[in-house]
């Protein structure tokens, strides 16, 4: 489909997504976070996808949700009775929670390819990204505290998984600008690039060296990580051996091996 608040593009196995809304700092209105669900959606079903890099247009990477949607929130929300305009509004949120969990959802590693301002709800989608890399002079804020909410997206149940609790109290607490390397150092991000085209160019390195490996694989360690994270190291375990026990003599191991072999790279089918 043709998305108007995202640009799309996919060439030799990597889908370059772009936030597209540069005017508006790529704030999120309705029609966008309906696109951001609907594509990774997509994305997850394109078997020729085997690496998403997920970036912004314009001077920051996304403000989160756009001010105008959530102050209609309210007026949206009306029913006479105020049990059902509860119900409606939980729905809601939970309807935008599921827009982002399609980005965990995806079956193959995204990149989060970050400058300028990540911010909100910027946050809580790269907290569903599965590696994140930030350009010197980006920032990072937990913005909700500072509007009288609670994030609610994702921010406060994915970002201690991803750095340590008490700085992830810290930002919940006091919404302050992160720079790009205390959030390096924290763990929040790999790596910081000096500038816009330094990031992308070895994001866009580390996705072709991605894209080239076994699409099972990749599928099976992105799966395996996001389980082990919610469960035990004993069910993790368990897991895998009943995945390998399905997954592990397939086409994309022998050509592996054939590729050891004759010392040349190996070429998986999608």
């Amino acid at each position: 489909m043709d998305y108007t608040s995202f640009s799309l593009s996919i060439e030799n196995h990597i889908a370059e997504v772009r936030f597209n809304r540069p005017d508006k700092a790529n704030a999120l209105h309705a029609e966008a976070w309906e696109e951001m669900r609907l594509l990774f959606r997509d994305l997850a079903g394109n078997s020729a996808v085997r690496v998403v890099i997920l970036s912004g247009e314009g001077h920051h990477f996304c403000a989160g949700i756009d001010l105008t949607m959530l102050m209609s929130i309210n007026q949206d929300m009306q029913d006479s009775c105020e049990g059902r305009k509860r119900e409606r509004l939980r729905r809601h949120i939970l309807y935008l929670q599921d827009c982002i969990q399609a980005i965990e959802d995806c079956p193959v590693p995204v990149l989060a390819a970050i400058h300028g301002g990540c911010i909100g709800g910027g946050l809580d989608i790269i907290s569903a990204c599965d590696m994140r890399y930030a350009a010197e002079g980006a920032y990072f804020t937990v913005k909700e505290v500072d509007m009288g909410m609670v994030a609610d997206l994702g921010t406060l149940q994915r970002l201690p998984k991803l750095i340590p609790d008490g700085m992830a109290r810290e930002m919940a607490y006091t919404g302050r600008k992160v720079a790009a390397q205390e959030a390096q150092a924290c763990g929040l991000v790999n790596q910081v690039y000096p500038d816009q085209d330094a990031l992308y160019a070895a994001v866009h390195a580390l996705a072709v060296n991605i894209a080239a490996k076994s699409p099972l694989s990749i599928r099976g360690s992105k799966e395996m990580l996001v389980y082990a994270r919610d469960h035990s190291v004993a069910d993790g375990l368990n897991y895998i051996a009943t995945w390998n026990a399905a997954m592990i003599l397939s086409e994309d191991l022998a050509t592996a091996f054939q590729a050891s072999l004759t010392k040349k790279p190996p070429i998986f089918r999608d």
